[in-house]
């Protein structure tokens, strides 16, 4: 019989979370060293539960679990520090990096440089008034973990078009959407300061991110939409 694994104080992220019969909750999580798994968090809601506040996106957290594959319970969580001050501005963009994750990383596949890129990203999200840098250098940093970076070894003098299949290639300077090629290696040294930097970058991920999406749309995209439609009203 194969032994129950017992993992103690890993350094984790909740995602998302899911009511689980009358009192637990199903928890999507990301660790350091064992990737993304779910956890069953049993008495996580009740009304004596010490855990119902402590069992949140976006809250550095150390946890522990009992148990292999999807059927792992949760035996302990404690704080990994002070709660990151997230403004409410930005919880859209938080939520977004989480569904990322969820969408583009394969359970149980570890990931811990692409873990400290996402506590790096939630650190600047509560730090820098517009969150855009932060998503892309997320982006992009992704897309390099997953095995789809992009190749951004190009001329400043040059414009470029992208396609999943080859890549950036050089074009002239007035094909509709060309990329500047000094915009193109300001996001290869993920400095996007200037408007023009940070709208290329926007553009080139989100194709080389929908290539890897497969048509699946993200929930926090179409929320994202319906806000500025709203607020545009």
């Amino acid at each position: 019989m194969a032994t129950r694994e017992r993992v103690s104080l890993e350094h984790a992220f909740i995602l998302h979370h899911r009511e689980y019969r009358d009192t637990s909750r199903i928890l999507d999580v990301f660790t350091a060293r064992h990737g993304r798994l779910t956890l069953f968090a049993r008495g996580a809601r009740g009304p004596k539960s010490k855990l119902a506040s402590l069992l949140m996106p976006f809250r550095p957290l150390f946890l522990s679990w009992t148990g292999r594959g999807d059927a792992a319970q949760l035996s302990g969580a404690e704080p990994d520090g002070e709660a990151l001050p997230l403004a409410h501005k930005h919880l859209m963009s938080a939520f977004y990096l989480n569904e990322l994750i969820i969408s583009l990383t394969t359970r149980h596949d570890p990931q811990a440089q692409l873990f400290d890129d996402y506590a790096r990203a939630l650190r600047r999200l509560c730090v820098e008034p517009q969150p855009e840098p932060a998503l892309r250098v997320f982006e992009k940093r992704l897309l390099e973990c997953i095995g789809y970076g992009l190749e951004l070894e190009v001329a400043p003098e040059l414009h470029y078009q992208f396609q999943p299949s080859q890549g950036l290639y050089p074009v002239r300077e007035d094909v509709p959407g060309a990329y500047a090629g000094r915009t193109l290696l300001a996001l290869r040294e993920e400095s996007l300061d200037d408007a023009q930097a940070l709208d290329v970058a926007r553009r080139l991920l989100r194709q080389a991110l929908d290539h890897c999406l497969e048509g699946r749309e993200l929930r926090t995209r179409d929320v994202a939409r319906s806000m500025l439609r709203r607020g545009n009203a």
